[in-house]
């Protein structure tokens, strides 16, 4: 199979949702195609398996990747053909992404309809406050972080990802903006991002500033609870990497505190719910809008500030602005194109 061919086949694939895969198209779809081995992770090819057809268990794991994308219509050719319209002007593009980009690499977002977090559960992100007042509340938390971190940091970037990528080593996308903490962009090839939430790949001191890579750190958290090991594949992961466990399950896991200042508390670099996103992370941001020509913001509903306000500064400044979303979105009555889409099956199909 060509390179060329992968949009087509992975658009085929989500033609209908997993969980029906109510069409024959969507079927067979499913039962034949696969993902190539972990370490091309920035080509998101399917390969054949000789003439014994597909991986099974491969193909398994293509179809799970879309478990989280909500139900959507099917692409309309007329919307590519806006969207296309819509960039051809822009040299200094600006993207601005959110979950709804990385449900089509199988991690779940919190508002999708049907799918997402909120609608599946009762349970609810940690609030940053909480983490910091108490201790059974960090525990609880490293424990589901370390359950579910094989998974989260094997997940592999999409052909919204990688189509992006592509843009920006064509010189016409300046910036991707993200509202997630997965690092996909980076694994895709791009190179200018800001990760407006922090990312889940770093954790900090909050005392001292001490910051350690989250592998390293899962290292450390395998030594001191080598009994937790075994549970990594046979949890749901969540929003923010985490997994679901028992209160016993987590009553005795350990964590250690900062190696350097020995008393600090260890936390992911990322904004928690309840916290602020930096003040000079947030101007960046704003210069960035500010010098962009067009602003596109693919995969979020824009329901929290953080990332609408963005949106409103580029109104305000008479900068085109168009949208690629499953659903409606906070700022559809003032944007200039709104496409309800997947976003892997629009973007790979843009030329810039």
């Amino acid at each position: 199979m060509s390179t060329t061919a992968v949009p087509f086949a992975a658009s085929t694939m989500a033609a209908a949702t997993v969980r029906g895969c109510s069409t024959n198209l969507a079927k067979r779809a499913c039962t034949s195609l696969a993902f190539v081995s972990r370490h091309k992770e920035t080509k998101e090819l399917f390969r054949p398996q000789g003439d014994r057809g597909f991986s099974p268990n491969l193909a398994k794991r293509a179809c799970s990747n879309l478990a989280f994308v909500p139900q959507h219509k099917e692409t309309q050719e007329r919307d590519i053909e806006l969207l296309q319209e819509f960039l051809n002007p822009s040299k200094k593009l600006l993207v601005l992404t959110g979950a709804g980009i990385s449900t089509e690499s199988g991690i779940p977002d919190y508002r999708s309809e049907g799918v997402g977090l909120y609608a599946t559960s009762s349970k609810r992100p940690i609030q940053h406050k909480t983490f910091m007042e108490s201790n059974k509340a960090r525990q609880s938390y490293w424990a589901r972080n370390f359950v579910g971190w094989p998974r989260w940091s094997a997940t592999r970037p999409n052909s919204a990802h990688l189509a992006l990528a592509a843009w920006e080593r064509q010189g016409r996308l300046q910036y991707v903006v993200t509202q997630n903490v997965d690092q996909l962009h980076y694994k895709a090839g791009c190179r200018n991002v800001v990760e407006l939430h922090g990312t889940n790949s770093m954790v900090t001191c909050m005392t001292c500033s001490f910051s350690i890579p989250r592998m390293t750190f899962q290292r450390r958290l395998e030594e001191l609870n080598p009994a937790m090991e075994t549970l990594a594949s046979e949890q749901m992961m969540k929003p923010d990497g985490d997994v679901e466990l028992a209160p016993e399950e987590v009553e005795n896991f350990r964590v250690p505190s900062c190696p350097k200042c020995d008393t600090g508390i260890l936390k992911p670099y990322v904004v928690f719910f309840g916290d602020n996103v930096p003040k000079p992370r947030v101007e960046s941001v704003r210069r960035q809008v500010e010098q962009s020509d067009a602003l596109l913001v693919v995969g979020s509903s824009l329901f929290v500030f953080s990332g609408y306000r963005f949106v409103t500064q580029a109104r305000d400044l008479g900068i085109p602005i168009a949208i690629v979303n499953i659903g409606p979105t906070r700022a559809d009555s003032i944007v200039d194109l709104k496409i309800e889409a997947k976003a892997g099956d629009v973007l790979p199909k843009i030329s810039l």
